[in-house]
């Protein structure tokens, strides 16, 4: 199938109300330019260098949301234009985003994220960081910052019932954290998995091979 193909058969599994990145790190400008053409506004990028590279050359409401484990030195360019940080796994990294968003007379959206996986090679908040960090945000610290929700990749594996476990996880702590304050995005599932986060409560999925095709890390 080709990428309008992709595009049209995963949005007719998404319920309404669930909110599509569509993940265009890797592929070229000319495919992000088809799959917004077919009315998709929001895309999901990795790394920092290559979300510059294609900004300028994009149409300009395009909501970019930045999933990919963020430097703190990276976030000021990023900071002027950036919808949503997806990635924020530690204090140092959501005050350097308040400041810059700061500079930049901006709130910049963010969602923590917490780990979930068994994996080593996952980035994350434990369940106790998360809810420290959360609590600070309630109390006034980080002022540019708006954290709107929780993000967290399951383990790579195909039992679907660890899956299943580890996106509970994270529905319970969003449901925790929704009690203090509320929370609109809990970020699960990927072009594997979505279905599933979905089940678990997931409202906002990252899909990004089962739109573009599978990815070129060749160069």
């Amino acid at each position: 199938m080709d990428i309008k193909e992709n595009y049209n058969a995963i949005k007719n599994q998404l319920p309404a109300g669930i909110q599509l990145v569509a993940v265009s790190k890797t592929h070229p400008v000319q495919a992000v330019q088809e799959v917004y053409d077919l009315g998709q506004k929001v895309f999901g990028e990795n790394k920092v260098q290559e979300l510059m590279e294609k900004y300028p050359l994009l149409p300009k409401d395009i909501q970019w949301h930045l999933i990919g484990h963020l430097q703190t030195n990276k976030v000021k360019y990023i900071a002027p234009f950036i919808d949503t940080i997806q990635s924020v796994d530690s204090e140092k990294l959501l005050a350097e985003i308040s400041k810059e968003a700061g500079k930049n007379s901006r709130t910049i959206k963010v969602l923590l994220q917490v780990k979930i996986a068994a994996e080593e090679t996952k980035f994350g908040l434990d369940i106790s960081e998360a809810k420290a960090l959360f609590q600070q945000y309630v109390d006034g610290r980080f002022s540019n910052v708006d954290i709107t929700g929780l993000m967290g990749m399951a383990t790579f594996t195909d039992d679907h019932e660890q899956v299943k476990r580890e996106f509970l996880i994270l529905k319970r702590l969003f449901d925790e954290l929704n009690q203090l304050k509320t929370l609109e995005t809990l970020s699960m599932g990927m072009s594997d998995d979505f279905p599933a986060a979905i089940e678990c409560g997931a409202n906002s999925v990252r899909v990004g091979s089962a739109i573009f095709g599978r990815r070129d890390y060749s160069e």
